[in-house]
This record gives structure tokens, sequence and C-alpha cells, in this order.
């Protein structure tokens, strides 16, 4: 098949499944807002997902898309790393227009891939899974604010979540408008305007990421919401 044979079709996959997941990432921003202003209107979220057929469908298809994205990230790393063979050594300098991120997507990949499993411990574990388990976990599963407010508490989990968003930030800011080319949605003109689009909109996403940790870390947040 085209899309898993051709050097092409897997980076047509790469961008694909990307641009689910960044919808994805916006829809749990849009989530998190919530928990600023009312944990009582977090956890009617939650409680709304939770166990429920179609959240579990969801989280399904979420996790096919997020092991295709990384199954290919690795394959295409491989092949470059073979067509490269010796000359990668001989790189003392790079070009100014190749990011910082382009070069290290590999290792922001792992960082990534390590923060997912962090977080589907503290929260799908504890929330979605236990429900389904019928585990017996305080707070109780539905209470998505407890759960938040447990987790940041910990300063250690705050400083990894907040090293995991950066990490975030870079592959994001790369991977947005890479997307875009590799579909063919870039050209000489778009494609400057598509790295600042992305920039911006990556920004402001992993930001308010970042403020809901430091806020429920520093005891913020839970003075601001009625929980």
């Amino acid at each position: 098949m085209w899309l898993i044979n051709s050097p092409i079709g897997r980076k047509v996959v790469m961008s694909v499944t990307g641009i689910c997941l960044i919808l994805f990432l916006t829809f749990h921003c849009c989530m998190n807002v919530a928990a600023f202003f009312s944990g009582d209107a977090y956890n009617t979220i939650c409680a709304f997902l939770g166990a429920n057929w179609y959240a579990i469908a969801g989280s399904i298809g979420l996790a096919v898309l997020a092991v295709c994205h990384i199954v290919f990230a690795f394959i295409l790393t491989a092949q470059n790393r073979r067509a490269r063979g010796e000359q990668r050594y001989e790189v003392t300098s790079r070009r100014p227009e190749v990011s910082w991120a382009s070069q290290n997507m590999l290792v922001l990949g792992i960082i990534i891939l390590l923060g997912i499993g962090l977080h589907l411990y503290n929260f799908w574990y504890h929330m979605q899974f236990a429900e389904i388990a019928g585990m017996d976990v305080m707070p109780d599963p539905q209470d998505g604010f407890g759960w938040i407010k447990l987790t940041f508490a910990n300063p250690v989990f705050s400083v990894l979540y907040l090293v995991w968003i950066c990490a975030i930030w870079f592959h994001l800011s790369h991977g947005f408008w890479s997307a875009m080319q590799t579909l063919g949605w870039s050209g000489k003109i778009w494609l400057k305007r598509w790295q600042c689009i992305g920039l911006v909109y990556v920004t402001i996403l992993m930001a308010v990421f970042a403020f809901l940790v430091i806020s429920f870390w520093l005891g913020f947040a839970p003075s601001m919401c009625n929980a």
C-alpha cells in the first residue's frame, strides 16, 4: 500500500495523524479551561465522558492515532539515518533555516512518549480505567478536579509536566507547518504564514496547559474555582 510502503506515504500518515492529535489537544485544552472557573463544571465534563461507550471509543481511536504517529516517526527517522549514512557525522553546523526542533524530533518524541505514560497513569488509569474496572480509588474516578489538585500538589509531577509541555511545544512548533507542507497546503507564500500561525496557535495551546499546572501547583487555582 502506497501510504505504508513509500516514504511520502509515511509522511502523509504522520501529517494526518499529527493534525488529528493537535485537534485532540485543542479539545483537551478547552475542557481544562473549565477547571479555572468551576470544579463542578469540570467534573460535569468528566462525568459526561467517563466510561461511556463514546468516550471509550474515542480513547481507542486516539490510541490508534498516537501509535501510528509514533511508529511511523521511528520508521522515518531510521530511514533518514540510513540514507545519510556517515554524512551526518560530517555536519558541524546547521543551516539557519533548519530549526533546532527539526533536528531533535526523535529526542523530543521520546520525552513526549514518556510524558504520555506519566499522564495516562495519573489521570486515565485513575479515572476512566478505574471506572471501567470498578476500582476503589480516592478521589472518585469522576472527580477530575480532585485528581488535578492531587497530581499538581506534588512538585515533582508539576516539574515533569512542565518539561513535557515544553517538549510538546518544540515538537508542534515544527510539526504544525511541516504537516501542512507535506499535505501540499503550503507554498512559497503560505509556508511563512503557516509557520507564524502554527507558532502562535501552539504557544497559546501550551501556555494554557502550563498555566493550569502552575496554578494548581502554587495553590492559586483552587481559590478561583467553585469545587
